[in-house]
């Protein structure tokens, strides 16, 4: 028991040399696609409730870094903007499952054929979910809107700048809790469980290990990026790959806050068919991945001693950044609780709000209102401290449901705000 520590150190610096050079080029690349990508384009092809339309949709999420509750305004927005309800659905499977630097981390990890076999299965999913949608749910009768879509963004600088801005900020502050309880959650599993834990587990093999997996990914919030680390050191213990690729597809896709907001925006038929594709798809891709028998490199979840200079100079620059998110969070909630102690303010409790792409949806909707000054979201009380004039309490809560959220209460209403 005493070299449990130190076992635990070097297995999660072996897991951050190997996670570090991938994660950092990957959320570099989508910081490109985010600056240089017109928005017009995609709102332009996505609003025909066609095959097309899903097939564009999937191609659009795939290489987007979004998590599952990051995605919900994104695809809200495209809803908004014309995009048909199959193309809407089909979006928000494919995106949370993969993104560039899921992919690279992914390979890393566990391999190109592992990394490429689930980018074409979140491609796969996304268009049968859209077309399903498509099938069994009445065409739309709202007319597409003109003009472009906004994505979920953190502002409009351009060029290498905004790429890094956006890759830091947005996506890497949308993970980075995650990133973190997945790296400690899988040097903690390397060190505790034996290398042939699953072996001879009959609960952990074939369909019924698949099912296990699949009634523990559904609900929670699980990171795509974070979790192949951890997806790699159960690998490492015996649990068969199968059972591994329905973790890492299931779990992204689905929480309860996707749930709810899939429920909210597109309907209960929309829902059913959503959940019924995720299930279905990641249960036989898994099975079909294990009858192809690829190899899974044999260092998956196990780690060499040896580190580069680009493995090192990449840790330090990622703990870095980590500690520059937490800085800017601890900023916030000191605005947050300046905020609150000023007069003229009022204080909404928010539901839904898990990560920065949250955080940042939620005060995007209410400072776009000429009513509002300043919109101050709290992570983890789910408090929203907002500062203006003449503002109506319906306004607001419309807002924030229109970006994806839901509102439970009121718990200040200061004399200027208005409340009809």
């Amino acid at each position: 028991m005493l070299d449990l520590l130190p076992r635990f150190g070097l297995n999660l610096w072996q897991i951050l040399l190997e996670l570090s050079p991938s994660l950092l080029l990957g959320l570099f690349i989508a910081g490109l696609i985010h600056v240089y990508v017109p928005a017009s384009v995609i709102q332009r092809r996505l609003s025909r409730p066609d095959l097309a339309s899903t097939v564009r949709a999937s191609l659009l999420g795939v290489p987007l870094p979004l998590c599952s509750c990051g995605v919900i305004p994104t695809a809200l927005g495209l809803r908004k903007s014309g995009a048909s309800p199959g193309a809407t659905t089909s979006f928000m499977i494919s995106t949370p499952q993969t993104g560039v630097d899921s992919i690279l981390v992914s390979a890393a990890f566990l391999g190109w054929p592992f990394a490429l076999f689930k980018l074409v299965a979140a491609f796969v999913t996304g268009v049968a979910g859209g077309a399903l949608v498509n099938r069994f749910t009445p065409a739309p009768t709202e007319p597409a809107a003109d003009g472009t879509i906004e994505l979920d963004t953190a502002g409009s600088d351009r060029g290498v700048v905004g790429a890094v801005r956006y890759a830091v900020l947005d996506l890497l502050g949308a993970i980075d809790l995650w990133l973190i309880a997945g790296i400690l959650a899988a040097a903690l599993i390397t060190t505790l469980v034996p290398g042939d834990f699953f072996v001879g587990q009959a609960w952990a093999q074939g369909l019924l290990g698949m099912l296990v997996v699949l009634a523990i990914s559904l609900p929670l919030y699980v990171c795509t990026t974070a979790s192949v680390p951890i997806a790699a050191s159960l690998i490492a213990a015996g649990m068969p790959v199968g059972s591994a690729l329905v973790f890492l597809m299931a779990g992204p896709a689905t929480n309860v806050a996707t749930i709810g907001a899939v429920y909210r925006t597109l309907g209960l038929r929309v829902l059913g068919l959503y959940l019924g594709t995720v299930v279905v798809m990641s249960l036989g891709f898994g099975l079909l991945f294990d009858q192809l028998l690829f190899d899974i490199p044999a260092t998956a979840g196990t780690h060499e001693h040896g580190a580069s200079w680009l493995g090192v100079l990449s840790v330090l620059v990622l703990l870095a950044l980590l500690g520059l998110l937490q800085w800017r969070r601890r900023q916030a909630a000191q605005g947050g609780a300046s905020a609150a102690s000023a007069p003229g303010t009022l204080v909404l409790k928010v539901e839904g709000m898990t990560c920065q792409h949250c955080v940042g949806s939620v005060k995007r909707s209410l400072e776009a209102m000429d009513t509002v000054t300043s919109a101050v979201p709290d992570l983890g009380s789910g408090r929203v401290h907002i500062s203006g004039s003449g503002f109506a309490v319906p306004a607001l809560i419309r807002a924030i449901e229109e970006a994806g959220f839901g509102v439970s209460g009121v718990e200040m209403a200061p004399e200027r705000v208005d409340a009809s």
